[in-house]
């Protein structure tokens, strides 16, 4: 089973074992609709969770006093990939890292090595024969195709 990071518990809250947790996902509202999470490869079952200022306050089965709520301080959530609500053909933005670049003509770029998060957004970071960074936005990802491997951009003059 594959597991996808999807937040991090900063901090307990309250008495009875509830966690406040940074959320990973697209909203914090999706978060709040999985399940069960992970966490050091230990299934919990999920009791309730709400947003709360930005974050989410999650209180999971058997997590019943602030000593054990504590003791997960830190801890980064996972969830199986089989839990994420995606469309038909959509992907994970960390599905894209290995992928082959290619331009319009289909000439290779380079590999994608990483995504960078910006505060306008992710940028693609294409390492060839030389560094390319590319906005991950429909302007310039013209097609992902995770079977063959390749993702076709659309490359502005300069780039």
């Amino acid at each position: 089973m594959e597991l996808i990071e999807t937040g991090k518990i900063v901090n307990t809250h309250g008495l009875r074992g509830e966690l406040k947790v940074e959320q990973w996902s697209d909203s914090p509202e999706i978060f709040c609709t999985f399940p069960h999470f992970f966490i050091d490869n230990i299934e919990y079952i999920k009791e309730r969770a709400r947003v709360q200022k930005g974050f989410v306050i999650l209180k999971l089965k058997g997590i019943d006093t602030i000593d054990s709520a504590e003791a997960l301080k830190n801890k980064i959530l996972f969830i199986p990939r089989s839990s994420l609500p995606l469309d038909d053909g959509a992907c994970l933005i960390s599905d894209l890292v290995g992928l082959r670049a290619v331009d319009e003509s289909g000439a290779e770029l380079g590999k994608i090595d990483g995504i960078l998060t910006l505060p306008g957004g992710e940028v693609l970071e294409i390492h060839g024969k030389r560094e390319i960074l590319v906005p991950l936005v429909d302007e310039f990802v013209l097609n992902i195709d995770l079977e063959a491997g390749a993702v076709t951009l659309k490359l502005i003059e300069g780039m």
